[in-house]
């Protein structure tokens, strides 16, 4: 595992905890970007833990991209290498063979929002602000928002929040489906860390072919969907872990699947 300056990463058997550390507010910076993708190509290459919480050090989560950074731009090429920068990395957390749980601990604004709605499950603290507020700046989210906050949320409620750029708080965030559960502050990232928990004890095949049909279904048709999940299935039956399943389920314990 390599060094990384603004990333810290704990390891609990199969559930991996990646904590973004760039204070006072976790800026996505180009430096924590390169370590993000360079921590995600790890993954892709050598899947090791079988789910990956995501969380901010301190009171934040991610408030966004480095606005000095954004300030510094001096034309278009420049500001859309900025935005391709982001979004392939994003893209890369998308495609992950693994499920991905945030544990929004404050603030989760622009890139940081564009980061978590690049995951599997989102899980937000009470006192959890959410918003895409680039407009405020002249610009547009860069790094997937316009097109993942609609595909979340729907058109009107993501056009609403791109173009007036104000935050919601968590109760909103789940009343619309940006997240999938809101927490006390104190306990969102064990909340996360749980659901992880129980995501790992599936069986890794199953857990990979879920993400990837679910993932690729919703950009075909569904007819193409279903085409994908019935060679899917097909290609589980008869495994090792569904014998492990079916004996399990008839037996009345739990499973211990053997990842194959």
């Amino acid at each position: 595992m390599a060094d990384y300056q603004y990333l810290g990463i704990e390891q609990a058997d199969a559930v991996w905890t990646l904590t973004i550390s760039n204070p006072p507010a976790n800026m996505l910076s180009r430096a924590v970007l390169t370590e993000l993708d360079i921590f995600l190509e790890t993954l892709v290459k050598n899947p090791v833990p079988k789910a990956l919480v995501i969380t901010g050090a301190g009171s934040f989560f991610v408030v966004g991209a480095d606005i000095k950074e954004i300030s510094e731009i001096k034309n278009g090429a420049e500001g859309e290498e900025a935005a391709r920068l982001g979004q392939r990395v994003f893209d890369k957390l998308e495609r992950l063979p693994v499920p991905t749980i945030v544990a929004v601990n404050g603030h989760c604004l622009g890139g940081g929002n564009e980061m978590a709605m690049a995951c599997t499950v989102r899980i937000a603290s009470d006192r959890a602000r959410f918003g895409q507020p680039e407009i405020n700046l002249g610009i547009i989210p860069g790094f997937g928002g316009t097109q993942r906050l609609a595909r979340l949320v729907g058109k009107s409620r993501a056009l609403e929040l791109c173009l007036t750029g104000e935050m919601i708080n968590a109760q909103t965030a789940l009343q619309i489906g940006l997240v999938s559960q809101v927490a006390p502050e104190e306990e969102v990232l064990k909340k996360a860390q749980g659901l992880a928990k129980k995501m790992a004890s599936k069986s890794r095949p199953a857990i990979e072919r879920i993400l990837r049909v679910t993932r690729e279904g919703l950009a075909a048709s569904q007819e193409e969907g279903l085409e994908m999940e019935a060679k899917s299935f097909g290609e589980l039956c008869g495994g090792a872990d569904m014998k492990e399943g079916l004996s399990a389920f008839l037996e009345k314990r739990r499973p211990k699947f053997q990842d194959r």
